[in-house]
């Protein structure tokens, strides 16, 4: 009975994958949810919204403004009520109204007002799925937050054989599952995360850079959220928005290191997927306009070391972007900055590169390597924070 207690509302859209949702609900009830259902009218003409009531006890809601209802106000009461909002299976109509906000009936207009964890399960044809704009539409969503299973590769309705199947319920279920008992392990605990890129400046137009997106530094600090911790974000040049983080930013890698080093008393551990400059110059007082320049680079504070010098008991987790001998060049990293974990990346894989929402890595500690199948940066950082419980 992990769900004993929980509120479970689930959308089914017109999909020929309707009648897996009462599957579904049936395993959902298994689990002891309470089970709101909600319908599109297409996905009546597939499955009896009698069939939803008979399995969860509740009334289905269809229109927005049908008879017989509660006085409230349906919608915002479902959304008040409701752990998790799910929709399986999911129309790519569905999902491209849920992206632009478009709210025409019910289930459209619930989506609007739910601030608990979504989860979309879409079930289409595969050339509806590969369109450039479903896909724009699936990442919008990704992208604020909402949590999208992906598709099967099988046959499909219509007798193709590509993706675009239904996500199997069980593992629908699963997921709801691990959302809804999410555990809350960082509570107390005070975590320092240093995110995004750093410049050394040229003259005063120009930098020197990298590619760093800071999307790995936010989504470690999203989900360190979710699971209890304080966060304090120290970020550099990133092309996310972390506000509600508040973040401390800051320009020159001398300036994170000192603002890290200045908050290292009042954390439990640093976690550092930031990409800091390795290298600074003395900045020309005026724009340079000569044909030719020439650039005298010096080496500049290394902040993982220096962490890792004054930390103490304090666990520090970095990360290694390489190009070449990964695993032997990151553990050369673990050793030589100290760390307690490194998190290893090969950027030269299509999948890894800087600013995509997905990553291939390897974990690696003094004792275990832990190579990882590619998954998207918020599920890597979920996955991060439980190998980190397991440091002694």
């Amino acid at each position: 009975m992990n769900l004993k207690n929980k509120t479970v509302v689930l959308g089914v859209t017109s999909s020929i994958a309707a009648y897996k949702a009462c599957d579904l609900v049936s395993l959902l009830k298994k689990e002891g949810a309470n089970i709101h259902v909600i319908m599109t009218k297409n996905a009546c003409e597939l499955i009896r919204p009698r069939t939803f009531e008979t399995l969860t006890g509740n009334k289905v809601t269809i229109e927005s403004f049908e008879k017989n209802i509660d006085f409230e106000v349906e919608h915002i009461s479902l959304a008040k009520r409701a752990d998790i909002f799910v929709v399986a299976p999911a129309t790519a109509n569905f999902v491209a109204k849920f992206a632009n906000g478009i709210a025409d009936d019910f289930l459209s207009t619930s989506a609007l007002a739910f601030t608990c964890p979504i989860v979309i399960a879409p079930a289409m044809n595969s050339a509806m799925l590969n369109h450039p704009a479903t896909q724009k539409n699936i990442q919008t969503l990704k992208e604020r937050g909402v949590k999208i299973i992906a598709t099967q590769k099988g046959m499909l309705a219509c007798g193709d054989i590509g993706e675009g199947k239904l996500a199997k319920v069980n593992y629908i279920t699963q997921e709801i599952i691990e959302i809804l008992t999410e555990k809350k392990d960082y509570l107390g605990k005070t975590i320092m995360i240093l995110s995004g890129a750093t410049i050394a400046k040229i003259d005063p137009v120009r930098y020197l850079t990298n590619n760093s997106s800071g999307k790995m530094g936010l989504a470690l600090a999203k989900k360190a959220k979710q699971r209890g911790a304080n966060i304090v974000l120290i970020e550099g040049k990133t092309s996310v928005d972390s506000n509600e983080f508040a973040p401390i930013k800051v320009e020159t890698t001398i300036e994170m290191h000192d603002i890290a080093l200045k908050n290292l008393k009042n954390v439990d551990m640093i976690i550092c997927p930031s990409a800091p400059c390795d290298y600074f110059l003395t900045p020309e007082k005026n724009k340079i306009k000569n044909e030719k320049i020439i650039l005298k680079l010096e080496k500049t504070v290394d902040i993982a070391k220096e962490i890792s010098s004054k930390k103490g008991k304090k666990k520090l987790i970095i990360f290694a972007a390489e190009t070449e001998n990964l695993i032997e060049n990151a553990k050369s990293k673990l050793e030589k900055k100290g760390a307690d974990m490194v998190v290893a990346n090969d950027v030269s894989f299509p999948e890894s590169v800087f600013n995509s929402d997905f990553n291939i890595a390897s974990i690696l500690t003094k004792t275990e390597q832990i190579d990882l199948v590619k998954m998207t940066k918020m599920e890597l950082a979920d996955r991060i924070l439980t190998e980190i419980q397991k440091l002694k």
